[in-house]
């Protein structure tokens, strides 16, 4: 158990592939013995529980999510990613212990760090700089962010990968889907292995810093003299594949906006929703891990900060085209083009029965009717959150529903889920069809 003053020191990565799987082994092993008492127990009241209601406890909630914080890398990621589930691959109940993991990383001690460092830029290293804290400002899932003074006035953010992370991605992976096949967590027969493989090719890329640093500059040119975003720069001197170095940006999190003018809040969630709307139709790129920390607010100019390029996904034209044939459609109500686009994408299949088809597309309908109205959408004065996840938990419950979306598909829903979050906590008000609109055709001239 992780004790409070471990998050202030810092707690070791578990590196190597043995030494990650006997961690794994351990929750796995703490949440056996958490069911198997916990059965006894029931059993001796007059109780019959079912699997699921044992594996669900609290104390096994916090084995489970305490031991993925601790491990960190693409245990810890995947734990992240499952918890934007919205009930169409997991039960409901297990998404809202994975939740507790998105704001749970934990540093790694100065010694690890040194030695980090020392394997990536040689021993010396320090001398590089007029200042380096190696107390970090940020820390995620596979890596965490270090402020640094170059000796010729630069100010950067350097992020550094957590030793042995990319090494054990494909077993991390492995093991986190042995937890997820444990009985009541998924329906039986459920194949999740194109989920699965999906995962490691994107904690991969993830953990590839060399490619977020191209993601990076490519995501810079295109947003260049933008007057609503800005994107730092690349520092290619102190940057290696496990290391990315970057010009540091004074901003404040994304939060100062709440108690900012309505007309503030309003622009930020538009300027928002639209980056997603550029991202999916016109850049044919995006970036689609959500988290409120990679958005900051630029202090000199007022523009939003973009971090955290390593979940870039490429989104091909015929990707667009079946996206924008399923707006289009659900703008205009079309209830018959909407099942096909539907099917086009990969929400269900052909032998997935009609009763299923139509609890998806009814939440599609749902989450729809705030984008065909003519006028701005109140994000803070609304319960279609509470509805739509109530429709999830009707999907995720039914565990005859054996389908699993593209993991495109769920990507770009964890996207737009975490943008829909975002304008909901800034209590914005958007005319989301106005912006959708500009969107109906092919690309778009990209005016920044």
């Amino acid at each position: 158990m992780t004790r409070p003053d471990d998050r202030l020191r810092g707690t070791p990565v578990p590196t190597g592939r043995a030494n990650r799987l006997l961690r794994m082994g351990g929750i796995a092993a703490g949440i056996a013995g958490g069911v198997a008492s916990g059965g006894l127990r029931r059993l001796a009241s007059g109780q019959r529980p079912g699997m699921a209601d044992l594996l669900l406890t609290p104390a096994n909630a916090l084995r489970l999510t305490d031991g993925l914080a601790q491990m960190r890398g693409a245990a810890l990621k995947m734990g992240q990613m499952l918890s934007m589930d919205t009930g169409v691959v997991l039960s409901p109940e297990l998404t809202t212990i994975l939740a507790r993991l998105r704001d749970d990383a934990r540093h790694m001690p100065p010694k690890q760090l040194q030695g980090a460092l020392n394997a990536q830029w040689g021993e010396g290293w320090r001398k590089r700089f007029a200042a380096f804290d190696v107390r970090p400002f940020a820390a995620a899932s596979i890596g965490q962010v270090h402020r640094a003074t170059t000796h010729d006035g630069r100010d950067l953010a350097i992020k550094v990968q957590y030793p042995g992370v990319r090494a054990s991605i494909d077993s991390d992976v492995d093991n986190i889907a042995g937890l997820m096949r444990l009985p009541g967590l998924l329906p039986r027969g459920m194949d999740i292995a194109p989920l699965l493989d999906a995962a490691k090719q994107q904690l991969h890329e993830e953990a590839d810093y060399s490619a977020e640093a191209a993601h990076l500059r490519h995501f810079g040119a295109l947003l260049a003299g933008s007057k609503d975003f800005i994107v730092p720069q690349v520092q290619d001197d102190f940057s290696t594949d496990a290391v990315l170095a970057m010009t540091y940006i004074t901003a404040d999190p994304v939060d100062v906006l709440v108690d900012a003018p309505q007309d503030i809040r309003d622009r930020a969630a538009r300027d928002l929703i639209d980056l997603v709307l550029r991202e999916l139709f016109t850049f044919g790129a995006m970036q689609t891990d959500p988290n409120l920390a990679n958005y900051r607010v630029d202090h000199a100019t007022g523009r939003i900060v973009l971090l955290d390029f390593g979940a870039v996904r490429g989104i091909n034209p015929a990707q667009q085209a079946t996206f924008r044939n399923l707006m289009n459609a659900g703008l205009d109500d079309d209830s018959v083009a909407i099942r096909q686009a539907m099917l086009d994408i990969g929400y269900f299949g052909t032998a997935t029965p009609p009763q299923h088809q139509d609890l998806i597309q009814a939440m599609f309908d749902t989450a729809m009717v705030p984008l065909r109205q003519d006028a701005p959408f109140d994000f803070g004065a609304t319960d279609l959150l509470e509805r739509l996840r109530d429709m999830g938990m009707v999907i995720g419950n039914d565990r005859d529903l054996m389908h699993v979306p593209p993991a495109e598909t769920l990507f770009l829903h964890r996207k737009i889920g975490g943008m829909y979050l975002l304008a909901t906590k800034l209590r914005a008000r958007v005319n989301l069809r106005a912006l959708l609109e500009n969107y109906r055709t092919g690309p778009q001239n990209d005016d920044i």
